[in-house]
């Protein structure tokens, strides 16, 4: 797992900005899935609903500050009483501490890039070096230490490519010429509500450094060039993990995942960071492989999300699953059968009203065609200190004939039975998943 890895600057994603060839190696070896959205776009939300397979509203994790209690059960513990040998590197960023692991060494909150000090079975710890090369040498080490009389369960995950951006010496030199503008990248908002204009996560917004004609082209190189020199070393150690499967006669009998805890924008509508409903920010790269069962080079559209993510595993590991878990196994998909019974919709809450960014709280749905975003305009106590839009307002965006999320049509007439349609829909999900709160009723 890395950390705000968009799909859109990974290769096998169809990249205009950059390759990654070893990442590209489990999608062609495995699946892609193009329809894998994140449940709140937020590091430690969707780090606590990728271990617990549940929203927020029920695991407890609705802000970057909450912690995860350990009495929680995680999909790692139901791993450990099916026989597996458990291990936790990097980023983990829900705790203090693991449980569930036999092994674990975590980076404290958000991790240092360089000679990172690390909290390693409750000792405190530093290693030299470059985080991601850090962290992949100690993956390394687990690999080749674990009892090998048991099968294993290994997380691995980078800090990078999370702010700041910080680079290492070997990737300095990549990307000297201009990279190429998303075509949002001057987006003016003109038909969407106050959220998108108050927010200022807007790429060139407090940068003075470059005069204000070319502020924003200049300060996106600088980011992009950065935020891709981070994505080059995970992809060059993803290719030292593969690797050391091949020569271990491990790859035909391990399931490998590449992903990431939430989408993030890299330019798109002059954003970076995360947390809108967008879908750069709500889309999430998922590869996966696994020779036995899944077709080289496949594809799959279905929605998917991560709250699947544990009942997969477990799935495939042969191990009870919890059963207050809101996901879905992904075994079906990834052996090509999509059941007739499967989501063809989903539900989306991000909840920090006002902090970072000015971001306002909102939930929404979307369908293979059409998404809509509520702005309930409140905090639910869960607040900022920078006051975000207080008047409610709508999104409803056609993606099949607006890709690019330029065109609000909530108030045209014409898609009036579409937001009714949809309205529905997401009372409906909102029960489902027993999202209950009050706060922002419709």
């Amino acid at each position: 797992m890395a950390d705000d890895h968009a799909s859109q600057a990974i290769g096998a994603y169809g990249s205009r900005i950059n390759r990654t060839p070893n990442i590209d190696r489990i999608a062609r070896g495995g699946m892609r899935f193009d329809n894998c959205f994140c449940t709140n776009s937020l590091c430690t939300p969707s780090r606590a609903s990728i271990l617990t397979g549940k929203y927020s509203h029920l695991n407890g994790i609705f802000t970057l500050d909450d912690r995860f209690s350990s009495t929680q059960e995680t999909f790692s513990t139901p791993l450990q009483r099916a026989g597996y040998h458990t291990g936790l590197v990097g980023k983990w960023h829900v705790a203090d501490n693991a449980t569930g692991f036999d092994f674990w060494s975590i980076l404290p909150g958000q991790g240092d890039y360089f000679d990172p000090h690390l909290i390693e079975m409750g000792k405190h710890i530093q290693r030299s070096g470059y985080v991601t090369d850090v962290l992949t040498d100690m993956a390394l080490q687990f690999l080749e230490a674990r009892p090998k009389n048991k099968p294993f369960c290994l997380l691995l995950q980078n800090k990078a490519p999370h702010d700041p951006w910080l680079y290492d010496k070997k990737h300095a030199k990549l990307y000297q010429a201009d990279v190429p503008e998303p075509p949002t990248l001057y987006d003016d908002y003109k038909t969407r509500g106050h959220a998108i204009k108050m927010a200022q996560s807007k790429i060139g917004m407090r940068q003075t450094e470059f005069p204000p004609a070319t502020r924003k082209p200049a300060q996106y190189q600088l980011f992009v060039k950065s935020y891709l020199r981070c994505i080059a070393s995970i992809d060059d150690n993803v290719g030292r993990v593969l690797d050391y499967l091949d020569a271990n006669g491990l790859a035909e009998n391990t399931l490998v995942i590449y992903t990431s805890d939430q989408g993030v924008f890299v330019g798109e509508h002059g954003l970076f960071d995360k947390r809108f409903m967008y879908e750069d920010s709500l889309r999430m790269p998922l590869l996966v492989r696994y020779p036995p069962e899944i077709k080289p080079g496949s594809v799959n559209s279905d929605i998917v999300l991560n709250i699947d993510f544990p009942e997969t595993l477990l799935d495939y590991g042969g191990a009870r699953i919890p059963p207050d878990m809101q996901g879905r196994s992904l075994r079906p998909l990834l052996r090509g059968h999509t059941r007739a019974d499967w989501r063809q919709s989903m539900y989306y809450r991000y909840w920090m009203h006002g902090a970072h960014f000015n971001i306002p709280a909102h939930y929404g749905v979307r369908t293979k065609r059409y998404k809509l975003i509520y702005y309930y305009g409140q905090g639910c106590g869960k607040t900022g200190t920078i006051p975000a839009p207080t008047q409610p307002e709508w999104e409803l965006f056609d993606l099949k004939e607006d890709p690019l999320e330029l065109h609000n049509v909530y108030n045209v007439p014409a898609f009036a039975p579409v937001a009714r349609d949809l309205t529905a829909e997401l009372k409906r999900l909102r029960r489902e998943y027993k999202d209950t709160d009050p706060c922002g009723a419709i």
